[in-house]
C-alpha cells in the first residue's frame, strides 16, 4: 500500500504506468489459464448452478464490487488527453472486456478442478493453473498475477477516492485542505495520504470486517448506479437539446433498462431480498456511512473554489 500511495503522490503518470504493467500481467495470466482450459481441461461434472436461486444471489451480492474500479475512468476524464466521446467509448469497452475476462477465468478454472476443490483452495486460480499444466511453478506464477490484481484494485481505489475527495473538498463538502495540490507534482496529496492511510489500516480489522465492508459497500455502489440512471433519464427529458459529446445509442431504452436493473440490485440487498445484508454488522456500516454523509452535507459551505485550471494539470 505504501508503494501505491507513493506512486500516486508523485503523479498520475507514475500510477498509470504501474497500472498498465500490472494489467498486462493479469491479462497474460488469464490467457494462459484459458488456453489451458481449452487444451488440457475437461468439462466439470458439477452442475452449472449450485443451491438454486439462493446460490446465484449469494454470489450476486459481491458482483457490484468487482466493477467498482471503472468509476475511476470518468473521475480522471479531466486529466486524460482525449475527447469526452472517446472517454465514453473506453468505459463501455472496458466494462465489456472485464465481463469477458471474468467469465473466461471462471470457465477455465471450472475445467481444471471440481467445484469442491476450487472452494477449498486458498488460491483457486493458482490451483486450477497448476492442475491444467501439472506444474507447481505455473501455479505460483498465477499467484503473482493474483497479487497484481490486488495491487491494481488498490491503485484504482486510491486514484478514484482521492479525486472524489478533492472534488468534495473543492465544493465545500469536506475540509478545504483536502483540495490542495502539491506545488510540484500537481496531485491532491493530502487526499491521497488520507486514502492510503485508511486503506493501509483496513487489513488489520480482519477478514470478517473486510467481508462486511465489501457487502455494505456493494449496496452503496448499486445505489449510486440507481441515482446515475435517474439523472441520465431526467436529463434526457428536461434537457433534450443538451450538447452530448458521447450519446448512448437508444438512450432512453438503455436508461430505463439500467434503472430497472439497478433497482433490482438495490432490492437484493434489502432485508426482504435474496442477498440481504447481515444485521447488525453490515447494516451498521451502511447507517454510519449514511449518517456521515448527512453530517458532511449539513456542515458543507456549498461554495466551490476556482480550481479548474489546477485540476486540468493534475
Amino acid at each position: 500500500m505504501l508503494l501505491v500511495t507513493y506512486l500516486n503522490y508523485r503523479g498520475i503518470r507514475f500510477a498509470a504506468q504501474f497500472q498498465i504493467v500490472l494489467t498486462v500481467v493479469i491479462a497474460l495470466a488469464g490467457i494462459v489459464l484459458l488456453i489451458g482450459g481449452v487444451t488440457n481441461g475437461e468439462p466439470s461434472p458439477d452442475p452449472a448452478f449450485i443451491g438454486g436461486a439462493a446460490g446465484v444471489f449469494s454470489v450476486v451480492l459481491a458482483i457490484p464490487f468487482m466493477f467498482v474500479g471503472f468509476d475511476v475512468i470518468p473521475q480522471l476524464a479531466e486529466e486524460a488527453d482525449m475527447s469526452p466521446r472517446m472517454v465514453g467509448r473506453i468505459i463501455t469497452v472496458a466494462v465489456l472486456l472485464a465481463a469477458v475476462f471474468y467469465i473466461a477465468v471462471i470457465w477455465g478454472a471450472g475445467r481444471a478442478l471440481p467445484g469442491a476443490a476450487l472452494a477449498e483452495s486458498p488460491l483457486p486460480a493458482a490451483a486450477a493453473l497448476s492442475a491444467l499444466y501439472d506444474s507447481v511453478l505455473v501455479g505460483r506464477i498465477m499467484a503473482l498475477a493474483g497479487i497484481a490484481g490486488i495491487l491494481t484494485s488498490w491503485n484504482a481505489m486510491v486514484i478514484g477516492a482521492s479525486r472524489a475527495m478533492f472534488a468534495l473538498a473543492d465544493s465545500g463538502m469536506l475540509p478545504e485542505s483536502l483540495s490542495s495540490l502539491h506545488p510540484e507534482y500537481n496531485t491532491p496529496t493530502k487526499a491521497i495520504l488520507l486514502v492510503g492511510g485508511i486503506s493501509g489500516l483496513a487489513p488489520f480489522f480482519g477478514e470478517g470486517m473486510l467481508n462486511w465492508a465489501v457487502n455494505a459497500g456493494g449496496l452503496g455502489i448499486v445505489v449510486a448506479w440507481f441515482l446515475v440512471t435517474v439523472s441520465f433519464l431526467l436529463l434526457r427529458y428536461r434537457e433534450p437539446a443538451m450538447e452530448r459529446p458521447y450519446k448512448v445509442p437508444a438512450g432512453k431504452a438503455v436508461g430505463v433498462f439500467a434503472l430497472v436493473l439497478s433497482a433490482f440490485f438495490v432490492y437484493l440487498y434489502l432485508p426482504t431480498g435474496a442477498s440481504a445484508l447481515v444485521w447488525p454488522y453490515e447494516w451498521a456500516i451502511v447507517f454510519m456511512w449514511g449518517l456521515l454523509g448527512v453530517v458532511l452535507y449539513a456542515v458543507s459551505t456549498g461554495e466551490s473554489r476556482d480550481t479548474a485550471e489546477d485540476v486540468s494539470d493534475l
